[in-house]
């Protein structure tokens, strides 16, 4: 069954444009408080399922709070509410508060004129394809309202940062601290903004924050994991040791070594996967996506470890973890998994791993790095007109036929409609950045004319 409304992060878009408006946000959240009233019933309990509600800091995170706790009371379901609070937060509060899902508010790395909503299951991960689509089915049924009695009830949870502060340092090894260590840390004006810097100052080290004044209407603006420029400038003038870039909802990750190296979420994953194996902690492999660099498949194979691609998202990296029995898993943009500390995705956790590994190897992120070596990789983003298919277009599939066969065995193409936003991603692979630049530009113009001649 396709769907109608979930993308692979949720419900996402425009504030005020469909679906993100007060009116759908009350339905969402009617129709998803249906599901879990059934699925309630069906274990044989008669008591209000709970949810947990978060949201990062948008301006509009207060109306659309709003819109959903009235969808969710009025369909029976009871409300706690964090405020402000990373994503993988929520997915933490979920499971310890043992409640039936978590709603995250959040369009992550977007500017603050977009939104979406996304859910978590009782389990602190992403809710089955299944039950997404039986929300789905419920969204477009009239909606009502229980009986007086039945209706819902909402509280605010107030200690809900310090509990998630608890659980990130939790994360961190007993044995070492931060101490002797300067950090800058960029809450991207996001949900980390009094949580992150708490985190990394309390295990020991000297805080300098940046990105921690949102004001509504500044999340992602010039700053966090998608501007990772303005913390490499920081971290020199600051003389810092590293930094650590989060995005507007805390899951994602990008660092800054010491001389000014942006390091991503590729290098990351291969830095987690090699301190792993020296400790015998990792398994037999690890799982990227379907847009890691191939270098970073490369030098994992060439140390023994396993090497399997996800389709792009973090949730299609677990499904991979989970189907191969891994621990650990990521993409270049910076969301990593590491499944013996968290159930999704987080940046802060993510940020303590690699400085435990760091900690504990006395090694910049250069010296762990220093076998790595990365194909140059452009991304194009093609904006397209919502509902056009880049796959299905002779004149897209013959040039990336033809810049397949030039490259040979030394670059790859790939084409991507992206889960969140109306637009194809092109990327190219290559050793040599001229040609991957080359091909790219030429596979994005040919893209860019057949998506504008099919909205003529």
């Amino acid at each position: 069954m396709a769907r109608k409304y979930f993308g692979t992060d949720g419900v996402r878009g425009l504030v005020g444009e469909a679906p993100i408006t007060p009116d759908f946000a009350m339905r969402l959240g009617y129709a998803a408080g249906r599901v879990l009233v059934a699925e309630s019933a069906k274990q044989g309990r008669n008591d209000h399922p709970g949810v947990l509600i978060g949201k990062d800091t948008r301006i509009s995170g207060y109306m659309l709070e709003a819109a959903l706790q009235a969808g969710f009371n009025a369909a029976g379901v009871d409300c706690h509410l964090t405020g402000p609070l990373p994503t993988p937060g929520i997915a933490y509060l979920t499971r310890a508060l043992r409640l039936s899902a978590g709603v995250v508010i959040s369009a992550s790395h977007n500017p603050y004129h977009d939104n979406g909503i996304k859910f978590f299951g009782a389990s602190g991960k992403k809710l089955p394809d299944a039950v997404e689509l039986a929300i789905e089915a419920a969204i477009d049924e009239p909606q009502t309202c229980v009986a007086s009695k039945q209706i819902g009830r909402s509280w605010r949870i107030n200690d809900a940062a310090g509990r998630y502060i608890e659980f990130c340092k939790s994360t961190f090894s007993n044995e070492l601290d931060l101490r002797g260590m300067k950090l800058v840390v960029d809450c991207a004006n996001g949900a980390t903004y009094h949580i992150a810097p708490h985190v990394f100052h309390e295990l020991g080290a000297e805080v300098v924050s940046m990105g921690a004044q949102p004001n509504g209407f500044n999340i992602n603006e010039e700053v966090g994991a998608t501007h990772p420029e303005a913390l490499r400038l920081k971290v020199l003038s600051e003389g810092a040791h590293f930094g650590v870039a989060l995005d507007g909802d805390g899951d994602r990750l990008i660092m800054v070594d010491r001389d000014g190296t942006i390091v991503d979420g590729d290098q990351l994953l291969y830095v987690l996967a090699l301190h792993r194996q020296q400790k015998g902690t990792l398994g037999s492999g690890v799982v990227g996506t379907l847009m890691t660099n191939l270098g970073v498949e490369n030098a994992l194979k060439q140390r023994g470890i396993g090497f399997v691609r996800a389709k792009v998202g973090d949730r299609y990296v677990l499904e991979q973890l989970d189907a191969q029995g891994w621990l650990v898993g990521g993409e270049g943009s910076g969301h990593l998994l590491c499944l013996d500390k968290h159930t999704t995705g987080d940046g802060i956790v993510s940020a303590l791993q690699v400085l435990e590994a760091l900690k504990e190897s006395g090694q910049t992120l250069a010296g762990f790095c220093k076998d790595l070596r990365l194909s140059k990789q452009v991304l194009k983003n093609v904006r397209i007109a919502k509902g056009f298919d880049c796959h299905g277009s002779e004149a897209i599939a013959a040039k990336v036929q033809e810049a397949e066969a030039a490259m040979g065995t030394e670059g790859r193409v790939l084409l991507r409609p992206s889960g969140t936003e109306p637009m194809v991603r092109v990327m190219v692979e290559h050793t040599d950045a001229v040609q991957a630049r080359e091909w790219a530009d030429k596979i994005a113009a040919v893209v860019t004319a057949e998506a504008e001649q099919s909205d003529a």
